[in-house]
């Protein structure tokens, strides 16, 4: 038996704005001691019995972003591989996807330990016990939830009524009132989203409940561009194919019908990070019940969390307030709305701002870009190249460049002339010509780039040649 660690990527995390954003989701916010929540669901599934590799289900504009994340702490060197949606389809699509895929390379026997890459689990052997226990029921032909026991009477999740390992009925998010009646009972258990499955067995009861889910996913994979190394295998489905998958959720389309779905009741220190107060809740408190990551003064305040990651915050008679600075945006919200940021990035979307999409540091598959400053016709960045990293090579029709090389060394084409930059040297991009930037160094290529034209966008290129794709 093979097991397959399957972790899901994605979802905009919109009440953890303005740190997560569309391209910089929830999963990728670090944590006090460094780590990403993704890092940690990659390091807890890597540290189990029997993994094959690490499957990854996530979108397309997820991907290098994610593989930097694993390369951190893939100390295994386990193989992985990805799965690359187009746009969101919600789990059910995903999980037919990943468990059609699992039969096909690993046969019928094969697990599938499915993990949500936000979730935090704070007592790993715990973790490590309970996902023993699911194998087995796994390997009888079960659908196995784990059901986290409840430490309060919490509205915000979905609940499972249990006896032992049987299933009697799943509840939907109740109010405080029934809350306290489930924490009371015992036998109801917080409905985690984690899954443990036969690939056959998750097949079978598509087949039965959702045929038109598994039809989509095995028409997405059989038309699917694929790549593949020793270590690695990338599966990027059509957008033409995915287009018409059903957006349904697992719990709705397999787990509330299916007649063989068991339940491992545990307690494993299971945190669904859902809104700054349960992230504030991560971080140790002063003697004012105050939460404070990053550099903060405050006089007469109680009872906030504030979280800075470059600038100083001062706080004056204040309390119950979220306060979540960062370099390009600034969130000030009352501890009992938190649940309503995602107003804010709803609003955000819908006006097309893009506070909603991306950070001022955007990151790409060769390094990263920071926006300084801007103003009309001009902008100002700092752009990060990693060794042996080649950006595409590119045109732009409304805009120029000048490149200042900082630190490094750049490989650059422009036009038809191929030369090298160095520290403390520059070169002029104009508009129309093909250019390319490429780092031929061991260390960081550091440059700024000042662009001056009529339109500034980043939808203003053309490009010809690109390692990553993107072409």
């Amino acid at each position: 038996m093979q097991l397959i660690p399957t972790i899901l990527c994605g979802g905009a995390g919109s009440r953890l704005w303005p740190v997560s954003r569309e391209q910089h989701p929830k999963p990728f916010i670090k944590l006090a001691d460094g780590l990403s929540l993704l890092q940690k669901a990659f390091t807890r599934a890597s540290a189990l019995p029997d993994v094959a590799e690490i499957l990854t289900v996530t979108n397309r504009e997820l991907l290098f972003k994610t593989k930097d994340e694993y390369a951190e702490q893939n100390r295994r060197a386990l193989k992985t591989s990805f799965i690359l949606e187009p746009f969101g389809r919600n789990t059910a699509g995903a999980i037919a996807l990943a468990a059609q895929f699992v039969l096909d390379t690993y046969g019928d026997d094969a697990q599938l330990l499915v993990l949500p890459a936000d979730h935090l689990i704070l007592e790993e052997e715990a973790f490590v016990s309970a996902v023993g226990k699911a194998v087995e029921l796994a390997a009888k032909g079960q659908i196995v939830t784990f059901g986290i026991t409840p430490e309060s009477p919490e509205t915000g999740y979905g609940y499972i009524q249990a006896t032992g390992n049987k299933v009697d009925r799943f509840v939907e998010k109740p109010n405080k009132a029934r809350a306290e009646e489930y924490l009371a009972a015992g036998n109801y258990y917080w409905n985690s989203g984690m899954f443990c499955f036969a690939a056959k067995t998750m097949l079978q009861e598509l087949q039965k409940y959702s045929p038109e889910i598994l039809r989509f996913a095995n028409l997405c994979l059989d038309s699917a561009n694929r790549t593949e190394s020793n270590d690695y295998r990338q599966i990027e489905l059509g957008q033409e194919s995915f287009q018409g998958m059903p957006e349904d959720s697992i719990d709705y389309a397999i787990i509330e019908k299916s007649d063989q779905v068991s339940v491992i009741p545990c307690s494993i220190g299971w945190r669904d990070i859902g809104s700054w107060n349960a992230m504030g809740e991560l971080v140790s408190s002063d003697d004012n019940g105050n939460r404070i990551e990053g550099e903060a003064l405050l006089h007469d305040a109680k009872d906030c969390y504030i979280r800075s990651s470059n600038r100083l915050i001062g706080a004056v008679g204040v309390q119950d307030l979220i306060i979540i600075d960062t370099n390009d945006a600034l969130l000030i919200a009352e501890r009992n709305h938190a649940q309503s940021v995602k107003e804010i990035y709803n609003r955000l979307k819908s006006s097309g701002h893009d506070a909603h999409k991306v950070h001022s540091t955007v990151a790409r598959p060769w390094g990263t870009y920071t926006v300084l400053e801007q103003g009309s016709h001009f902008k100002i960045k700092r752009i990060v190249v990693k060794p042996q990293a080649s950006l595409s090579l590119q045109m732009h029709h409304h805009r120029s460049e000048h490149w200042i090389v900082v630190s490094g060394m750049a490989k650059v084409v422009n036009g038809d002339m191929e030369f090298l930059v160095n520290t403390n040297e520059s070169t002029f991009i104009p508009a129309g010509h093909r250019h390319r930037l490429e780092n031929p160094g061991l260390i960081d290529l550091v440059m700024i780039e000042v662009q001056s034209g009529e339109y500034l966008g980043e939808d203003d290129i053309v490009r010809f040649e690109d390692i990553y794709g993107r072409a």
